[in-house]
């Protein structure tokens, strides 16, 4: 079984605590995300599960097993750095069964177990190559053939792709999801970038100064943000949040909306019309992403959460499949997703369609949704 458990993992340097009690179950072959901004911990943690850094307090588990206080190769695990870290005067083959060679393992099964892998990452073609003959992209996977070569209990990769530019980045997350696919193992995956998180987690931990915010599936947290941290941190372009004062019309709860084409009310979804009653008189944060603010054109759903309010357009951007718009609500610049062929121009006043059925509200004190 390749089960992990983190159960109440702290991290002190010091009087500076740096993971403030995390606890976090990993299913056996589930694929768990790591993210958040530079400096949360996630590469801290990260580090603890592999024995790289000792634990203050808490302990950690893999299959079963505690392994606070085992070393690194006693652990089970394989781990993929930023850095590749491949030894520069060994060929590709050789960097691949160096640890098998460690461990002694036969040298036919060495052979037998590289060229599996070489043929499962598609580099049998590199195997007599050195990594100075190698693109980026290459070395990745001779980085990740070595990991899969020890066939551990659990895979650890630690922002694998931040070194590869754009078009190998997508190649990679594309190969490293395959392969999760293919291999049913356990991975636990760092990085800084949500789009990478959305694409290949089973489950993310969004973490912030040293605390898991949400772990929850990529769409639960994108559609169901827990706090205003996670809702302006995942998603490309990130949600909208507008400071809004909740209001009542015709005896229904809802927010207000001022622009330069006028005043508007967006009601809240029904399900939130008696939480946010409580508010009435009062400013919150409403929540709400790019393509939830789009164009006829855009907009397929045609159920009775669409209303239709118009905007002035300060900034175009097109992006190709999309053209991406801002404008501003309530004094604060807003992004709207409209349709690549809808025609619009800086300092035109469109037609915009809000679903209100997406509307999200947060505390602007806590910084906690209201539900």
């Amino acid at each position: 079984m390749s089960t992990l458990s983190i159960r109440n993992v702290r991290k002190r340097y010091g009087a500076l605590e740096v993971l403030k009690g995390i606890n976090i179950e990993v299913r056996d072959g589930e694929f768990l995300i790591l993210v958040g901004p530079s400096g949360c911990g996630k590469s801290t943690l990260l580090n603890m599960i592999a024995g790289l850094d000792s634990i203050s307090s808490g302990e950690i588990a893999i299959g079963g097993r505690v392994v606070n206080h085992l070393s690194p190769k006693d652990r089970d695990i394989a781990m993929v750095f930023q850095s590749y870290a491949l030894y520069p005067n060994m060929t590709v083959r050789n960097n691949i069964s160096f640890g098998l060679k460690i461990r002694k393992v036969p040298k036919p099964q060495q052979d037998e177990t590289v060229d599996r892998v070489a043929k499962l990452l598609q580099i049998e073609a590199l195997l007599e190559r050195m990594p100075s003959q190698l693109s980026g992209g290459q070395r990745q996977r001779v980085a990740m053939g070595r990991a899969l070569a020890r066939d551990p209990a659990l895979f650890l990769f630690d922002e694998p792709l931040s070194n590869l530019d754009a078009k190998l980045r997508v190649e990679m997350r594309a190969e490293i999801k395959l392969l999760h696919e293919r291999l049913g193992t356990t991975i636990v995956y760092v990085t800084h970038d949500q789009i990478e998180a959305m694409t290949l987690g089973d489950r993310i931990a969004v973490m912030k100064a040293g605390e898991v915010h949400q772990l929850a599936p990529p769409q639960e947290v994108y559609d169901d943000p827990v706090d205003l941290f996670v809702a302006g941190f995942i998603g490309s372009p990130p949600m909208n949040l507008i400071p809004t004062p909740v209001v009542r019309q015709d005896n229904v709860v809802g927010v207000e909306i001022r622009n330069r084409a006028g005043t508007f009310f967006l009601r809240a979804p029904g399900a939130m019309q008696e939480g946010l009653a409580r508010w009435e008189g009062k400013e919150i944060i409403t929540g709400i992403r790019p393509e939830q603010i789009t164009d006829g054109a855009s907009s397929a759903r045609t159920h009775a959460e669409l209303v239709t309010h118009r905007a002035r357009i300060d900034v175009v951007h097109p992006t190709g499949p999309d053209t991406l718009i801002l404008t501003e609500l309530n004094s604060t610049p807003v992004t709207c997703r409209i349709h690549p062929e809808t025609v619009v121009r800086a300092g035109d006043t469109a037609e915009l369609m809000f679903d209100l059925s997406k509307l999200v509200f947060f505390d602007p004190e806590t910084e906690i949704r209201i539900r």
